[in-house]
């Protein structure tokens, strides 16, 4: 069967429609040529209006590249004791407080012993792996050589599978050193470097508080927080921890579930078995707290968020700035080439055209201003990432608020001026010629 193609309606040049959808297109190209060859031909004063944009930019992206590399490095650096997946079982854990709130759970809230978390060893089903979070701080010495204000950690033979331990000589604590409280110690690279130096460090003696402890393990190189060395650090068993600092003391332990599904379901396993032990009637609250790493993550997460709302809209006050030198430009630019403008209305330009000419030409300064100062902003911060250390992030979103903002500065900023010249009177603006 044919198809008479003669009554088919396709679009034409004469379709109103189309004609007009061709027009604005048409318009809209003309209008940014002109734009690009202004900017181009007047290019000092196409970069001196940029300044002030290329900084607020640069300011605000750079600003926020820095309050995402804090809160990554923050929790990179906690992870080590917040890892995924995991929660802490203690007298008090809680992340966010008040004073008043801390008071009442130090006068509600019992010990939590040993007995507890072995009581949840043997019953909870759902824990992948459970550690006791001992700590104290000690002097290590050998011979003549002392380490100061160590972190002395009492752990089971669990804690590598609840969070990385990366070691660079010789082993972890074992089950085995556990179970029969063996004095023996896994130090840090620091430690290590203060009581040994270049010499062989395995299977020697250290001095902690007057004990010898053999040491079976260095671990690596873990850096500073906020100027504090994080390779201060000697790990030994539990046990041996409640041998030589006393079996009464509150303590605290970490278990690790076996997904991040089931995280809840196995802090109630746990709080279950606690409460047990604790003997709580139904109706009674809690007396101990039970902190995730979800919760922690999540504060991180809340006081940079914080730091990004105050500093941010101050640092964008800058675009407001560079916004009003771009309407002050393109004001002068309306007045110098008012002939110009005159021309165009007088070969057929209609008001919308010209307004279309200035309003493209200010928000394509200002989207140049916003890539630059993008540039700017990432050539800063590999600046402060190489000279300082600090991890610097750039996220998508700053992206996108540098170019979104710039041009919408742009086009707000140019609306007046290019208003201004679309009432120019062709035979006004042709007389000053």
């Amino acid at each position: 069967m044919g198809i008479d193609v003669s009554k088919l309606n396709f679009p034409s040049s004469s379709t109103p429609a189309f004609s007009t959808r061709k027009h604005s297109s048409a318009a809209f190209w003309e209008a940014f040529c002109i734009a690009v060859d202004s900017i181009w031909t007047h290019k000092l004063r196409s970069v001196l209006t940029l300044l002030g944009i290329i900084i607020a930019i640069a300011s605000v992206v750079t600003v926020g590249g820095a309050i995402e590399g804090m809160g990554a490095y923050v929790w990179n650096q906690l992870s080590s004791t917040f890892a995924s997946n995991t929660f802490f079982v203690a007298r008090i854990a809680a992340a966010d407080i008040s004073a008043e709130e801390y008071e009442k759970r130090l006068k509600r809230n019992k010990n939590i012993h040993i007995e507890d978390m072995e009581s949840v060893e043997q019953l909870c089903k759902g824990c992948d792996a459970i550690s006791p979070m001992m700590q104290g701080t000690d002097t290590i010495k050998r011979g003549s050589k002392i380490s100061y204000d160590a972190s002395i950690s009492g752990i089971s033979a669990d804690r590598p599978k609840i969070q990385s331990v990366e070691l660079s000589e010789g082993r972890f604590i074992g089950g085995t050193d556990v179970d029969h409280a063996r004095d023996v110690a896994v130090i840090g690279s620091q430690v290590r470097e203060d009581l040994f130096g270049p010499a062989e460090a395995l299977g020697k003696e250290v001095k902690i508080s007057g004990d010898n402890f053999t040491v079976v393990g260095v671990e690596a190189s873990k850096g500073n927080m906020q100027g504090r060395s994080l390779d201060r650090n000697v790990y030994m068993p539990y046990t041996a921890f409640l041998k030589k600092y006393g079996t009464r003391q509150s303590i605290a332990f970490q278990v690790r579930a076996p997904s991040e599904s089931a995280v809840q379901s196995t802090e109630d396993e746990v709080r279950q078995i606690v409460r047990s032990r604790h003997k709580l009637k139904p109706n009674k609250e809690d007396d101990f707290d039970i902190l995730s790493s979800g919760a922690v993550q999540q504060l991180i997460g809340q006081i940079t968020g914080v730091i990004a709302a105050v500093i941010i809209p101050i640092t964008l006050i800058g675009l407001v700035v560079g916004g009003i030198v771009v309407m002050n430009i393109m004001l002068v630019t309306v007045t110098e080439r008012t002939v110009e403008v005159g021309m165009r209305k007088a070969v057929g330009a209609r008001r919308r055209d010209i307004l279309m000419q200035f309003l493209v030409e200010s928000a394509l300064l200002a989207t140049i201003g916003g890539m630059l100062g993008l540039g700017l902003a990432y050539l800063l911060c590999a600046i402060i990432e190489a000279t300082v250390g600090f991890p610097m992030r750039i996220t998508i979103g700053y992206i996108l608020l540098a170019i979104i903002t710039s041009g919408g500065v742009g086009m707000i900023s140019g609306i007046y001026p290019a208003y201004r010249a679309s009432k120019l009177s062709p035979i006004v603006a042709l007389a000053r010629e």
